[in-house]
């Protein structure tokens, strides 16, 4: 339970790079500008973040590709990458609207059915943890199954990992099996839910405080970005399951709007702390900063049209190289 002095924080201290992320993701996308290293120190101090930790994530980052760079005199500034503002767009939208609806199913599911001898252990154990991440679960140690039509993805992961022992199928199940041996019974979302129902609980309280005008700029700006960055690794890790899969009161729902009304509500508060610590460095710059709600998300993606992600940016590479990781990290969680 939040108390009035308190605001919900996130489960893990989110690191100083993902947060960086996620505060130029939200506030400084489509703009070409670069904001001086110094602002951006602050901005993570918001975070309890130190200014060598802060120094050293806008150096990785921009090591990795993920911000470009500038100097003028001794000053050095950071910026989003050409096309990455796209990417960006496409990642919000799809973390906005995630849950929002369940997928439609024509009953069939996507079985991959394979044999990787004892000796390629390391292969079997990156096949599993890859069907995992494209929302397969295992029916049987060699048998994996989707209700989702993810039959290309698989057949282009077991050409990359080398598994040519191997079948995937595209089929419905006979009525009248065992239920122990049905595809409906290995989506294990007692696990999920609990988190729903966590992430819900913590966050739901934040509602009446908004409401009552208890928010001020510089919480708006820590709880905004924690938010996200609590929420995002549910469309990495939730195997989205089409309704006739779901149990009864499933928890998503509740968990997703809670979600965006929050994040649409301190959006507005977000930007004055943005803005505000902005300003103490590149006054020129603060006015530049603005926040993005669902709605203007929607639009944005909308009118992409062919520009598009296609999937070859570093943002797109190291976004999918994360969610890899935390799929792994939630299966040894969940055991």
């Amino acid at each position: 339970m939040t108390t009035d002095g308190e605001l919900p924080r996130g489960q893990n201290g989110a690191e100083p790079q993902l947060l960086l992320t996620s505060l130029l993701g939200d506030f400084w996308y489509w703009r070409d500008e670069h904001i001086p290293a110094t602002a951006l120190v602050r901005l993570l101090a918001d975070f309890d973040v130190t200014p060598d930790g802060a120094r050293a994530a806008m150096r990785r980052l921009a090591a990795r590709g993920l911000l470009s760079t500038s100097r003028s005199g001794r000053t050095t500034a950071y910026g989003i990458p050409p096309r990455t503002a796209e990417v960006i767009i496409e990642r919000t939208h799809r973390m906005l609207t995630f849950g929002s609806s369940a997928p439609e199913w024509d009953g069939r599911w996507t079985v991959v059915a394979f044999s990787v001898p004892e000796q390629e252990r390391s292969v079997r154990t990156a096949l599993r943890s890859r069907l995992r991440a494209l929302r397969f679960a295992a029916l049987y140690d060699g048998v994996w199954v989707s209700p989702h039509d993810t039959a290309q993805q698989a057949l282009d992961l077991l050409s990359e990992l080398g598994v040519d022992t191997a079948t995937v199928l595209r089929s419905t199940e006979v009525p009248g099996c065992p239920r122990r041996g049905s595809p409906r019974e290995v989506f294990d979302l007692t696990a999920l839910a609990a988190e729903y129902r966590a992430f819900a609980d913590r966050y739901e309280p934040l509602l009446q405080r908004l409401e009552a005008g208890l928010i001020g700029p510089a919480q708006a700006l820590r709880t905004r970005t924690e938010l996200r960055v609590d929420w995002r690794r549910f469309p990495e890790t939730d195997p989205d399951l089409p309704a006739e899969l779901l149990p009864k009161e499933w928890a998503r729902p509740r968990a997703q709007r809670v979600f965006v009304r929050i994040y649409d509500r301190l959006g507005p508060l977000a930007e004055i702390r943005f803005r505000q610590i902005l300003a103490t460095v590149a006054p020129e710059l603060a006015e530049l900063a603005c926040h993005h709600d669902s709605a203007t998300v929607a639009k944005l993606y909308a009118g992409l049209g062919d520009r598009r992600a296609h999937g070859d940016t570093p943002f797109e590479q190291a976004a999918e190289a994360r969610r890899l990781e935390e799929v792994a990290r939630q299966t040894r969680s969940r055991g």
